[in-house]
């Protein structure tokens, strides 16, 4: 089911922090899998050897990156997302760009090896933005459940 992008005239609501983080979790898994299934190929390239450097390292990176903006700039939301009701959107309430999931990817990766400094800033805002929401001009909002039909 395709939910609307929101209206900017609408009110939204930001979405907390506690939901975020579980849907990071959930997230996680995914491309814990994913990484999974790469290294499985990467082994079988390889004649059955183990797999490390460089390449291997940048491969994962970028699938990493690529999983995220895919699922950012179709739909606003990742299966983590979905799970949560949550969805990520420009500041305007319209679709983020590639430029914009890029940003946000890269801002999350010191937001989270920070302690999580990134994400906990969202608690001292009054905006409740994120570093990687802020450098992004973009915002995790909750959605409505919507009724089952």
């Amino acid at each position: 089911m395709h939910i609307p992008f929101s209206d900017s005239r609408e009110a939204v609501r930001s979405a907390t922090l506690v939901r975020r983080l579980l849907s990071m979790l959930y997230d996680s898994l995914l491309v814990l899998a994913l990484w999974m299934v790469l290294g499985g190929i990467g082994v079988a390239i390889n004649h059955g050897e183990a797999v490390e450097g460089p390449l291997l390292k940048s491969v994962l990176f970028i699938s990493s990156y690529l999983f995220f903006a895919y699922f950012w700039t179709r739909s606003g939301q990742t299966l983590g997302m979905i799970a949560w009701n949550l969805r990520v959107e420009t500041l305007a309430g319209g679709r983020i760009s590639w430029t914009q999931a890029l940003i946000r990817f890269l801002i999350a990766i010191p937001s989270v090896l920070l302690l999580g400094a990134g994400y906990w800033w969202m608690l001292l805002s009054d905006e409740r933005l994120s570093w990687n929401d802020r450098f992004s001009d973009t915002r995790v909002v909750q959605l409505k459940k919507q009724p089952k039909s």
